[in-house]
């Protein structure tokens, strides 16, 4: 589904992404584990259309997306989320959900005076799978609080609540369980989880939590100084010298 292709991203003479590939298979959930700094989240941006490569290939669904913007590639299906949740804080949970289909008809002033059933219709049909998304979420309780006022686990499943109401065929997860406190995410894992096997949907994760990497991902992608140090199984890439090396500072033979 997504391939990069020597991904390189320079700022001011500090390369941060520097010549990463992988791929990404359709249904898949890829980990993307590494120390801070590795240049995972920068990754992210790129694939996301938040920066253009300094050089490189991306490529989604067979088509060069090098350098869309996130509006563009919002629309071909390929959405993220963030690390600190980006809700509107005095929207409430429900309006949260209900602005992000695009192309509404109540977005038109004219629609709204000469098409206004047109406009009534689509947000009954909005609301409705508004609800249905919080329901799954186990968030209807707080459908009609600000989402400001909520949790940080709470926004981080209002985030993944956001993908839902979306045409999403690729999701960019920027580490989901910071923040997010044992219970809730042990419940952000099993929404993933059944999002990915009974929705089709195909996730990148970032996540520094090992435990839900292992539950979740595989194949696992591990970066350090913005390269690929290893791609495989969780066990595979756990037990190699080189990780253990990037994330303990240990040479396997100190290991």
């Amino acid at each position: 589904m997504l391939e990069l292709d020597q991904l390189v991203m320079d700022f001011s003479g500090f390369r941060a992404v520097n010549r990463c590939s992988f791929k990404v298979g359709e249904g898949t959930i890829t980990g993307l584990i590494g120390p801070n700094g590795a240049g995972k989240t920068t990754l992210f941006n790129m694939i996301a259309g938040a920066l253009v490569p300094t050089s490189g290939k991306i490529t989604f669904e067979g088509k060069d997306i090098t350098g869309l913007s996130s509006n563009a590639l919002f629309a071909r299906g390929l959405v993220r989320t963030f690390q600190i949740p980006h809700e509107f804080h005095r929207l409430t949970a429900m309006e949260n959900l209900m602005m992000v289909p695009p192309r509404q008809p109540g977005e038109k002033l004219w629609a709204n005076w000469f098409s206004w059933r047109n406009v009534c219709r689509d947000e009954v049909e909005v609301e409705r799978n508004a609800l249905e998304a919080l329901d799954f979420l186990g968030l209807t309780h707080v459908a009609h609080e600000r989402a400001g006022n909520l949790s940080g686990g709470q926004k981080k499943l209002l985030e993944l609540g956001r993908t839902m109401m979306t045409d999403a065929k690729l999701v960019l997860l920027d580490e989901p369980a910071a923040g997010v406190n044992r219970t809730l995410l042990r419940k952000l894992e099993e929404k993933i989880a059944i999002l990915n096997r009974e929705r089709g949907y195909t996730f990148i994760l970032i996540e520094h939590d090992m435990e839900m990497i292992e539950k979740l991902c595989d194949p696992v992608v591990c970066m350090a100084e913005g390269k690929v140090l290893i791609e495989g199984d969780f066990q595979t890439v756990r037990s190699d010298p080189q990780v253990l090396e990037a994330y303990l500072g240990e040479r396997s033979e100190a290991a």
